[in-house]
């Protein structure tokens, strides 16, 4: 296992047996920082992610067991050697106890310790690896609950899992009812914060007076009604993700402090001056452009800008057609489950309805369709006659509306159901026979006998 090159902090306070060791250590091959005492540690930690922390017990702002506990629990990867004074073994043992890999009496251990950091950085490389293999699985299973096979469907779902690997912020794109949360909460469970909170925050609930100390909290008497000190939902979502859907709705004050908690990644309670470090990722939605918003609270373009890093566009329903079968079942085995009814499906002229229909309110529409059409169905599938009478008048252009005129109605939907695959396929009346699975001798027929032209 090549082990070359990996990172070490070390931090013990005493200058000359620090540069001891470093040198001890890069002769070995290894890639060394120092420090001297915990403050400077935990600024160095952050931004070097060290495969192994050696540390002394006795340092001139704290001690290195207290150390070991608090990096094991936000590092857990990082396998830590701490160093004691001669003759302290119960400093060692609490160290083992509190997770350290392993401990060395200074003087003594000296000419140990290169050999004992290559143990523990292997250590490290390997936990490393399975939490790698670990994560392309939990990533690939996170996506599963997005259901399609489109191709719209298919390159969103490529663009998020390359973003979620990443701590970039994501701005998703889509219409109401497209399905943002999901896919938000998809790129949070194949990211490397997964095990942190996912937190979801619609905008345009919270009142505006109120957006500020929902998102960042407040200390108790800053405002009539504050009579306890909250914590906000960017200290809850610490070493997770929040998700700030409907972002136009979002004050402008409050734009400027998220700009700059982004830029600092601090933020202030309303009503307290001491600045709180976070470290949350951000993945924003808004289904309505915002750059060219021309309303008196236009968006601001420069949190836009810094938002919008990384883009995913949502399809609309009406753009993945192809997905409308696969959906609907999905819905219609969990309503009839949830419902307790036997339901083997869906008729012929029922899924043509749903494949003509141009769905303004998206997949929540659908879904919202499918569980009333659950409730009343009266035999083993779902029927046109359930289908709600908004689509049954779009898709009657004739002005029919079953009874007697179902069958014209059903030409109909047919009719404009080839229309707007061929119109899919630019005629490729090949392509177009396998997306509306039939032959195509059958096709022809059809076209011939609505006169499609």
């Amino acid at each position: 296992m090549d082990i070359q090159g990996k990172k070490i902090l070390l931090v013990e306070d005493e200058p000359h047996l620090r540069s001891l060791l470093a040198k001890i250590l890069s002769l070995e091959g290894f890639q060394v920082e120092t420090a001297g005492d915990l403050a400077a540690a935990r600024e160095l930690i952050k931004h070097m992610d060290p495969f192994l922390l050696i540390t002394d017990v006795k340092l001139p702002d704290g001690n290195g067991i207290d150390f070991t506990k608090e990096v094991k629990a936000t590092y857990p990867l990082t396998e830590i050697i701490v160093l004691t004074a001669y003759g302290n073994v119960k400093d060692g043992v609490r160290a083992m106890k509190l997770g350290a890999f392993d401990y060395l009496t200074k003087g003594d251990g000296d000419e140990k310790l290169p050999l004992v950091a290559a143990k523990a950085i292997e250590k490290s490389v390997m936990n490393r690896q399975l939490r790698e293999l670990e994560h392309r699985l939990e990533s690939k299973s996170s996506f599963s609950k997005i259901i399609g096979k489109s191709q719209p469907v298919n390159q969103m779902i490529e663009l998020a899992k390359k973003v979620a690997v990443t701590d970039t912020t994501v701005l998703l794109l889509g219409d109401t009812g497209t399905g943002k949360e999901l896919l938000a909460e998809a790129i949070h469970l194949a990211s490397r914060r997964r095990k942190g909170p996912f937190i979801a925050i619609n905008c345009a609930a919270i009142p505006k007076d109120l957006q500020e100390s929902e998102m960042f909290g407040h200390k108790k008497g800053s405002f009539t009604g504050a009579n306890n000190d909250k914590k906000g939902y960017f200290e809850v979502a610490n070493q997770g993700t929040i998700f700030l859907d409907e972002l136009g709705e979002m004050n402008t004050d409050l734009q400027a402090k998220l700009l700059r908690a982004l830029e600092n990644r601090t933020i202030n309670r309303v009503g307290d001056t001491t600045p709180i470090p976070i470290d949350v990722r951000i993945v924003a939605a808004t289904n309505k452009e915002l750059v060219d918003n021309a309303t008196d609270n236009e968006f601001r373009k420069d949190l836009y800008y810094r938002l919008s890093t990384f883009t995913i566009k949502l399809p609309n329903l009406k753009e993945r057609r192809d997905d409308i079968n696969l959906l609907a079942l999905s819905f219609l085995t969990y309503q009839a489950d949830r419902l307790n009814k036997k339901l083997s499906g869906m008729s012929r002229e029922f899924i043509h309805a749903l494949r003509a229909y141009d769905w303004p309110g998206n997949i929540r529409e659908l879904k919202n369709v499918i569980e009333r059409a659950v409730i009343l169905a009266d035999g083993d599938e779902l029927t046109y006659d359930v289908l709600p009478v908004e689509i049954k008048d779009k898709l009657n252009v004739n002005g029919e509306s079953g009874g007697d005129g179902m069958n014209v109605e059903l030409k109909t939907i047919e009719r404009q159901h080839i229309l707007k695959v061929l119109d899919m396929v630019e005629g490729n009346k090949s392509e177009a026979a396998k997306r509306l699975d039939i032959g195509l001798a059958t096709l022809y027929r059809k076209i011939k006998e609505y006169g499609i032209d």
